[in-house]
């Protein structure tokens, strides 16, 4: 079974100035596909976006919740070292000398 990792990023909120888009929406596409583009050169494929709420402090004690839209993007991981992760290897269990070999049972 392959396994992802993946990579979550706040979708751009404005356009990007360009001679080729002369329209707001078609600054912001653009803005969105240079988004894309630029993760993909390094690997990432483009996944969807969601529309997720932000619950943020206001003032001393309040709370306001903010919708905040997110690209997901997601590329095969790499497989993980078997036995060079020295985090994930288990202790060598060692059992104490005893001088019981020499003793009789009572």
């Amino acid at each position: 079974m392959e396994r992802y990792e993946y990579k979550v990023v706040p979708a751009p909120t404005r356009g990007v100035k360009a001679k080729t888009a002369k329209t707001p929406e078609a600054r912001f596409a653009l803005c969105i596909e240079q988004t894309i583009n630029d993760l993909a050169v390094e690997g990432w494929c483009y996944q969807r976006s969601d529309v997720l709420p932000s619950e943020e402090r206001q003032g001393l004690t309040g709370t306001v919740t903010h919708w905040r839209t997110l690209l997901v993007f997601r590329r095969p991981a790499e497989a993980p070292a078997a036995t060079t992760d020295p985090a994930r290897r288990e202790p060598a269990m060692t059992a104490p000398a005893t001088d019981t070999e020499d003793a009789a049972p009572a």
